[in-house]
């Protein structure tokens, strides 16, 4: 990888970025779009906020579960190739949503169809930025306007979400989400592949499927919690031992001089492996809050999706406010002092969530909180990627893209198994469970800035540091 401060991509290559923002953007939208459309689709499907709080948690473990797959396969098939194949799915999908008739019609379009879309789609985002954006200014530059497009549509789901269902049904946001997705293949047609596929790569089936369980059952053992112990507790059990079998099997591979899904040498990589996790935490903050405050709104409060949309707009400024601001303070800061002030900024946040909701009964009091919210993850999102993806070489960009996804997305669904489930389990005493949810969040969100705190003072990894650290 070149490290020119000076240089500037060409205009064809500055134009490529643009759907790659824009894919980031429509599968970050769909994983939040929905909280504010608990109480029309229980309504309209005959379910329960349960059940559409599974069909949300379903998508985004989906894309957790079959993100570090689809990683390995753009080698296979190519970047571009996988990328306009997820983009198709996705946009089959959630025509299939639009029209379900059931719960779980809704599940098949929204959370497998469009899942396993996203999980195709995502990992050439970021394989494709990190090869075609060559130094690290320019690097840095992309990866701002990319994940500040998915910070974007997931606090802006709500409020776009929440439009479309008030104004005219809950389906037309998923027709919505097609008609993007069908503007982003067209805008893909110059996106250009700089390394050709290679069909003799070979691909870990047994690994795949491994991984993709494991997490599957300790995240479906989790959202039983509220239901069954028992039920809960095997899940989780049976997603350990199968996890466990993933990294014994990663071994074996590697031994027989065979090639897995997933190499052991991305975990050898201290600080690399830090920032993993900060990205999910961040990810989870910023789920978990969504269907906290929203599910809150709707079955407590009794908001309608766009009074509940609006609120989220503070959200979705703090953002796009602390986004921009992205390249201006990577210049003048750390990655690793940016990371961790997100983390406290967040933290603040949250609380003020907790204090100004007990004194306030107004939809208003969540503004301030989820404000800060906002700022705090904005301007934590794209170093934390950054770290991540540049300290690898090209060679490697599939597999830690895939594993890079895989975290954020397990973090997304974590976050809305975690809290929702704390939530939905005490809603017979709302206020104290809405409390106990955010008081889970915020104990997760300490040790995000603990993580933040041990990374180098200087983690703008390069793949010359690419060992262990």
């Amino acid at each position: 990888m070149t490290d020119n401060p000076v240089a500037r991509p060409s205009a064809p290559i500055r134009r490529m970025l643009l759907p790659l923002a824009l894919a980031q953007f429509i599968c970050s939208f769909a994983g939040s779009n929905m909280n504010v459309m608990i109480n029309d689709i229980s309504v309209d499907l005959d379910t329960t906020v349960q059940g559409v709080q599974t069909a949300i948690t379903v998508f985004l473990l989906v894309m957790a579960a079959f993100m570090i797959p689809g990683g390995k396969l753009t080698d296979r098939w190519g970047r571009k190739r996988c990328f306009v194949a997820g983009l198709i799915l996705y946009g089959v999908g959630a025509l299939l949503s639009a029209a379900a008739p059931g719960l779980g019609i809704l599940i098949l379009g929204n959370s497998i169809f469009e899942g396993i879309g996203t999980a195709l789609l995502i990992p050439p985002v970021y394989i494709l930025t990190t090869m075609l954006f060559t130094d690290m200014k320019s690097r840095a530059r992309a990866f701002g306007v990319i994940t500040g497009m998915g910070g974007i549509g997931a606090a802006a789901g709500p409020l776009i979400g929440g439009l479309i269902t008030t104004a005219i049904d809950w389906r037309a946001a998923f027709v919505f989400q097609a008609l993007i997705v069908a503007a982003i293949v067209v805008l893909s047609r110059g996106l250009e592949d700089p390394l050709p596929p290679d069909p003799t790569t070979p691909f870990d089936g047994i690994g795949a499927v491994l991984s993709a369980a494991g997490l599957v059952c300790i995240v479906m053992g989790i959202l039983q919690a509220d239901n069954a112990l028992s039920v809960s507790t095997t899940l989780i059990g049976i997603g350990i031992l199968l996890v466990v079998g993933f990294f014994l099997h990663v071994r074996r591979f590697e031994r027989a001089g065979r090639v897995p899904l997933l190499s052991t040498d991305l975990f050898r990589n201290r600080t690399s492996n830090l920032a993993l996790v900060t990205q999910n935490i961040q990810w989870l903050l910023l789920m978990g809050v969504a269907f906290v405050v929203s599910a809150f709104l709707q079955v407590v409060r009794g908001y309608n999706a766009i009074e509940t949309g609006i609120i989220f707009t503070a959200a979705t400024a703090g953002i796009l406010g602390s986004s921009l601001l992205a390249e201006r303070l990577a210049a003048r800061h750390s990655q690793r002092a940016l990371i961790m002030s997100g983390f406290v900024v967040t933290l603040g946040g949250i609380v003020v969530l907790l204090l100004l909701v007990r004194a306030w009964t107004s939809a208003w009091a969540f503004a301030p909180g989820l404000l800060l919210i906002g700022v705090g993850l904005g301007a934590m999102l794209t170093p934390s990627v950054n770290v991540v993806q540049s300290a690898f070489p090209e060679e490697q960009q599939g597999e830690i893209s895939g594993l890079s996804r895989c975290v954020s997305n397990l973090g997304s669904s974590l976050g809305t198994a975690v809290a929702g489930t704390v939530l939905v389990v005490g809603l017979a005493t709302p206020d104290r469970s809405y409390a106990a949810a955010m008081i889970v969040l915020a104990c997760i969100g300490l040790v995000g800035l603990v993580a933040s705190a041990l990374l180098p003072a200087t983690s703008s990894a390069t793949p010359s540091a690419s060992g262990a650290q």
